[in-house]
């Protein structure tokens, strides 16, 4: 039977097309990525990099839409249908600019929390792998050292201050939704190395970020914001916008500015001669030549440090497109990453794939997803601590005196240390990290005022290391013949959280926003490790080939449950309120204490709308705000901290019939173990001056923690080293400052400038036991002194008579012994901050960033083991400052004279302990834009770029951030490790 198709009458579609092009008022730039939206409709678009736009509706002219763009005022334009140029006005205070927060987006005009946004336009040139280490001297509060100067590498990083002894101090970094693990999962002695698992994503994919700080803008977080809160917002397209190509390509290379001064040949054999000579021993070397400089004869020097440093190569490379319909917005990116350290043979090699994407399904309901693909590919080599395999140990600790190579071209080893070329010929340690970040969600709104939003997001990282030692290094040779070691780490975080928000005003006058909601998350580790040692011969290197295979396993796992809700409200634009409540339940806690409960209330008062400053013409903007909240931590502990454990490791045999397996107990447990709590009390003040020209900002606060996390010793009879418990107090107090100010806005030549200063005071409240750290015992935990302390013998001075070192005897009674060891100083600055500068003139473009630390102590643990006058051997390193000793009465120096015994070598000495503080020119970028005129399809900007061109400090090793990095919560402790380098690219950047 035929089928009678009978066509519908349909409505005229109205296509209203309107061209145009959004502008500065005073410099007519074009302002690419301005919004205009039609008013009371989310119909939107976004301008192009020529700052021109094209709006497609159904809407019949004329119609109203607004324009906004960051840092400048909105405007409301009625559009005909005839071509526009909109021109904005600037405003400095951007008071309506948008700020990412808990769940939500306020304008900064209504934020009560402590909240810095940060333009990663201003970073993203910067040549380092990840973004924690761009931050830099960006954010008042946030204090960041490089560890080392290897590309990807951890990073220090801390948010007013450190809260703990034993758990984290890291903030928690937020991507999309999606909680991102910001710990390391290497478990490769790497010389006290550790990578950065920030370093898996890709820059180049980032729109904003947000730093959380005082307890009203993280305590939403609960349990995760107790050492602030890092939001980054990655890159979206526009609906009704045109598709945009962005491509930007980089390279350049990268040196050591200053590496370690050791003495040359002939100068090591007069210290060793000395030193036998002072002690009655004979002199191993040649007698001193009558003529010359008086230096033994014939000595040659050994430069192993140009041997094993290079000049590095880098290269950067990425590439997005981005637009949207009406109904759909997408960003795709891509990037590849090569950074070879200026350490042979370390190299990092990142690609990463970016999509995002955004569809309205109906009028009320929006699904969106993020993705993030990306793959590290690291080779690796041991620097710090540990003599065995570690490349800069072989450059440094080998005197230069050994030869590299004798005569009949056997290897130079010395005390313990491999032979560098042979390292390098032969290093075989690397790492793999797979990465997937992704983010899914829906949003509907059942009303015009309520929104409800449901997400679930992953972060999944498979890290695989490898390493293998031949027979020609030293943790290789016979009797191991081989040794291959292998390691997959599989690390999963879910979060699923679910969020419904009102917002209304009412009356013109009352503005309440109310916000209820839930989060589900798990994390998974497991680890799988592998060794072989005996193998045929060097062309074997796969574990199975091994003669002696040994194999082991953990997993590892745990829940956080929370409930979570907001409300803020506003009175006239001029009073604010924000109260925040948080119920965090984990898994990591005994069953007495699972719960914990984390309240915050601030308030914001916009002085400079009252009526008694409307008048006040240099005050454009007056708020003063005050919070107080409590937050959580459990960050840093062991998953099943407070629970009794047992492990399988305890073979037995039976009447010699064989092996069986066995339990032994691990872990003591303790069903009190709860949250280690942070309460938080913060003023500010907001103050625009002279038309918006200059905005500064103060924040006095004040953390106080208790119930400290920490692993507490125990008796051995017990059967146990420690166990987990509560027990210790910390505060921290400081103020931050900072200042953006416009100094010149003419049509030709803009200069803007941003500085920012900030201190913190730590100190440890309580705490029963003190604790040390870190060989040696260099690092003290104790009541009264901040947590980073450096626990020494004072040296006061060297005798002039006798040539001896002189240590304070603090308890008075003739004896210098352990009584006497004291806390002198801390590696926690008193002041840091930053100052950036950027400039315009015509197609020039011009930023430079300073940044500096002072008052903290760097322990310049080099030092200790050059400086040691040939105590140990002499086939061990000796420093140029060796020099310095004392000879002969009357000498007026700090380095005493060559002698064993404990008078001269003393080990913990404040001898080592040196000034940190440095002002650092960190970055500076210089840019030329191609004139309109000659580039039609495309805007053209070439650059160059040189990072850490210039560093002023009184430390005496290369660079006074080195640290340890592995080791968590230690700070300023150099021991070997790559400087940062000097570095200089050249760049351009296409947008179609």
């Amino acid at each position: 039977m035929p089928i009678l198709l009978q066509a519908q009458e349909t409505k005229p579609l109205i296509n209203s097309t309107l061209d145009g092009v959004v502008v500065d008022a005073v410099t007519k730039r074009p302002l690419e990525g301005a919004s205009l939206q039609l008013l009371g409709v989310t119909h939107s678009t976004k301008t192009d990099s020529r700052g021109q736009f094209r709006f497609v509706t159904g809407q019949k002219f004329p119609y109203t839409i607004t324009v906004s763009f960051v840092g400048y005022k909105t405007k409301e334009v009625v559009a005909d249908g005839s071509p526009l140029t909109i021109e904005l006005e600037q405003d400095a205070t951007g008071l309506d600019e948008v700020v990412v927060v808990g769940y939500a987006t306020q304008k900064r005009s209504d934020l009560v929390g402590s909240v810095t946004k940060v333009n990663p336009e201003n970073l993203k040139n910067i040549p380092v792998a990840s973004v924690d280490a761009q931050l830099q001297g960006a954010a008042a509060g946030v204090q960041i050292n490089s560890n080392t100067g290897v590309p990807g590498d951890g990073i220090h990083i801390r948010v007013r201050g450190a809260t703990s002894i034993n758990a984290t101090n890291n903030p928690l970094f937020i991507i999309d939704g999606t909680y991102v693990n910001n710990t390391s999962l290497q478990t490769f002695d790497t010389g006290g190395r550790a990578t950065s698992p920030l370093a898996d994503i890709s820059p180049a994919d980032i729109e904003s970020i947000e730093v959380l700080k005082d307890a009203t803008a993280t305590s939403i977080y609960g349990a995760r914001g107790a050492n602030g809160v890092v939001i980054i917002t990655t890159k979206r397209g526009a609906y009704q916008s045109r598709p945009k190509l962005q491509v930007n390509y980089s390279q350049g290379t990268a040196k050591a500015v200053k590496l370690w001064e050791l003495t040359t040949g002939p100068e090591h054999a007069t210290l060793v001669n000395e030193w036998n000579r002072n002690n009655g021993l004979p002199e191993p070397y040649r007698p001193v030549s009558e003529g010359g400089r008086g230096l033994p004869e014939e000595q040659q020097t050994y430069d192993r440090q140009s041997l094993v440093f290079r000049t590095a190569k880098l290269l950067n490379a990425d590439a997005s497109i981005t637009g949207g319909t009406d109904k759909t917005t997408y960003y795709l990116g891509g990037s590849y990453t090569s950074q070879e350290s200026i350490l042979k043979p370390i190299h990092l090699k990142r690609t990463s794939v970016k999509l995002n994407l955004d569809q309205k399904l109906t009028n009320w309901a929006t699904f969106g997803a993020s993705n993030s693909f990306n793959i590290t590919d690291r080779n690796q080599a041991r620097a710090g601590d540990g003599p065995q395999g570690g490349m800069l140990q072989a450059a440094i600790n080998s005197p230069t005196i050994t030869p590299i190579f004798y005569p009949d071209g056997t290897p130079g080893f010395s005390a313990g240390f491999d032979n560098p070329q042979l390292l390098i010929d032969n290093y075989d340690i690397g790492s793999k990290s797979l990465r997937y970040l992704g983010n899914v969600f829906a949003e509907l709104k059942f009303l015009e005022k309520l929104t409800f939003k449901s997400s679930f997001g992953v972060d999944y990282n498979n890290y695989n290391e490898h390493e293998y030692w031949n027979s020609k290094l030293l943790l290789g040779r016979a009797p191991t013949n081989g040794l291959a070691t292998s390691a997959l780490s599989q690390y999963t975080t879910w979060v699923n959280e679910q969020t419904i928000a009102y917002n209304d005003v009412f009356e013109d006058r009352h503005t309440l926003g109310i916000l209820f909601g839930n989060t589900l998350q798990g994390e998974v580790l497991e680890l799988t490790q592998a060794e072989g040692r005996g193998f045929p011969n060097d062309n074997f290197k796969i574990i199975s080939a091994a003669a002696n295979r040994t194999g082991s396993q953990s997993w590892s796992k745990a829940t956080l449950a929370s409930f979570f809700g907001r409300v803020d409200y506003n009175f006239s634009n001029k009073y604010y309120l924000d109260f925040t409540f948080r119920a965090d339940g984990s898994s990591r806690f005994g069953e007495n204490n699972r719960w914990g409960y984390f309240p915050a209330v601030g308030g914001a008062w916009r002085v400079n709308e009252e009526d008694f400053l409307r008048g006040v013409q240099a005050i454009s903007n007056l708020k003063l705000r005050a919070s107080y909240g409590v937050l959580g931590n459990q960050g840093g502990i062991a998953d099943f901290a407070s629970k009794v454990l047992w492990n399988g490791v305890a073979p037995y045999t039976l009447d010699g019939a064989g092996d069986y397996a066995g339990i032994s107990p691990e872990q003591l447990g303790n069903p009190d173990l709860k949250w280690e709590e942070t309460s938080q009390f913060n003023v500010g003040v907001d103050l625009g001056l002279l038309a918006n020209r200059i905005n500064l900002e103060f924040n006095y606060y004040s953390k106080y923690t208790k119930d400290a996390l920490l692993q507490i010793p125990v008796p051995a009879l017990l059967g146990y080293e420690s166990y987990f418990a509560n027990a210790g107090e910390i505060s921290n107090r400081g103020f931050e400052f900072s200042i953006n100010s416009v100094n010149v806005r003419a049509k030709d030549f803009q200069w803007s400038t941003n500085f920012n200063i900030s201190h913190n005071d730590n100190k440890v409240e309580k705490l029963e036991t003190p604790l040390s750290y870190y060989s040696r015992g260099w690092v003290r935990v104790e009541e009264g002194y901040p947590l980073q302390s450096w626990y020494l013998w004072e040296q006061l001075y060297v005798d002039p008579n006798t040539g001896d070192a002189v240590f304070r005897d603090v308890d008075d009674n003739g004896v210098i012994n352990d009584a006497d060891r004291q806390i002198l100083g801390t590696a926690q600055p008193k002041y840091f901050g930053g100052l950036s500068n950027t400039f315009n003139y015509k197609q020039f473009d011009l930023n430079f960033l300073f940044t500096f630390q002072q008052g903290n102590k760097v322990l310049n643990l080099m030092r200790f083991f050059g400086e040691r006058g040939g105590q140990l051997d002499v086939n061990r390193i000796l420093f140029k400052s060796q020099l310095d000793r004392w000879q002969q009465p009357g000498d007026d120096t700090t380095v005493p004279r060559l002698v064993a015994g404990d008078n001269y070598g003393r080990q913990q000495s404040s001898r080592y302990l040196e000034d940190g503080s440095f002002v650092r020119l960190k970055n500076l970028v210089l840019g030329y834009t191609l004139p309109r005129q000659a580039t039609k399809y495309a805007d053209i900007r070439f650059y160059v770029l040189a990072s850490n061109i210039l560093t002023f400090t009184k430390y005496t090793g290369p660079d006074p951030e080195s640290n340890v990095s592995s080791e968590q919560n230690i700070q300023g402790l150099d021991q070997g490790t790559p400087p940062q380098p000097r570095s200089f690219q050249f760049g351009v950047n296409l947008t179609f």
